[in-house]
């Protein structure tokens, strides 16, 4: 996140590079960093003559290096941006020879999503020596909620830590997805008031009660009628609490607490660096702890591999959601 900004910040302060190569697993940051290129370098003018998107899977890298090697019309430099450039992975390491000699006059911007450039290659010296590489990972939940919070900030708003938490549980890393709804709240709530729960159900549809964030704290905390009021919700409501997102995310919590049993540190900053949780949640899991031993959670893990089957058919075709639900907490509670 930092990185990101970091390079939006020095092009806005003038400090261009010739090449710009963004690429990982993440494509929000990509997205962010090119369209900002695209929006900023040059001025509306300068744009119809220097600016131009060319696409991996539709050029090679020569046709890439004959557009970089052009001179500028009417203007300081040119922009050249190459979206889907993944799509060029057999033959990336040709634009070598570019990259050790680029044209200044151009900034050329790779979007090199899903993949990585082999840090162990010519090219990959020569960019980071003539340009700026820029890797995009995939942030961990505990990293999501933080950056929701600062992206919401950054536009006037608040957000409250259990509206942030909601969104991360429903939506999941997907940074995209998550800024989509973030603009839906943004076109409904005035600035400068907290995003809460209650704004999270009415304007996005995710119920404040009844969700995969309060049955997992219910099922932790062994509160039996709680999390039977919220299978039943689910499904009453199948569409918009899938099983298959419901028994992810309980076997995503088993066994970051299983994983907590086998500390030897359980202090709530080491257990949040560990389980890459936010430290939000530190005493869910001590809870949790208290109420499942190791072996139980060995057991419950292998429960929920067996549902997972289940709902995806294996030996129950006749099985519906309501079903599964009922026998998910059975074998768990």
């Amino acid at each position: 996140m930092d990185e990101a900004l970091q390079i939006v910040n020095e092009i806005r302060e003038g400090k261009i590079k010739p090449i710009y190569f963004l690429h990982g697993e993440e494509a929000y940051f990509i997205d962010k960093i090119s369209s900002f290129i695209a929006d900023s370098v040059l001025t509306e003018e300068e744009k119809g003559f220097n600016q131009m998107v060319l696409y991996g899977k539709d050029v090679t890298i020569d046709d890439i290096i004959g557009n970089a090697k052009r001179f500028p019309m009417m203007a300081d430099r040119q922009v050249v941006i190459v979206k889907e450039a993944q799509h060029l992975s057999r033959t990336i390491e040709s634009l070598s020879s570019y990259a050790e000699h680029p044209q200044m006059s151009t900034v050329l911007v790779f979007c090199y999503k899903y993949k990585k450039l082999d840090k162990r290659k010519t090219l990959y010296k020569h960019i980071k020596k003539n340009g700026v590489v820029f890797e995009s990972n995939k942030l961990y939940e505990n990293q999501v909620s933080e950056w929701l919070r600062r992206t919401l900030v950054s536009s006037g708003y608040a957000i409250s830590h259990k509206a942030a938490i909601m969104l991360v549980e429903y939506l999941g890393t997907d940074l995209g997805r998550i800024n989509n709804e973030l603009e839906k709240l943004k076109l409904a709530i005035p600035q400068k008031k907290e995003i809460t729960p209650e704004d999270i159900e009415q304007h996005i549809g995710i119920s404040k009660d009844y969700n995969n964030f309060e049955l997992k704290k219910a099922i932790g905390e062994r509160n039996i009628l709680k999390a039977t009021k919220i299978v039943n919700y689910f499904a009453q409501n199948p569409k918009d609490n899938p099983f298959v997102l419901t028994i992810t995310l309980l076997h995503s919590f088993f066994t970051q607490l299983l994983q907590y049993h086998g500390l030897k540190d359980h202090s709530p900053k080491n257990v949040a660096s560990v389980l890459k949780i936010n430290p939000y949640f530190v005493g869910e899991y001590q809870t949790a702890a208290r109420n499942f031993p190791m072996k139980r959670v060995s057991q419950i893990i292998a429960n929920l591999r067996e549902l997972d089957l289940k709902g995806k058919g294996v030996n129950a075709s006749s099985m519906d959601q309501s079903d599964l639900l009922k026998e998910l907490l059975y074998r768990i509670l």
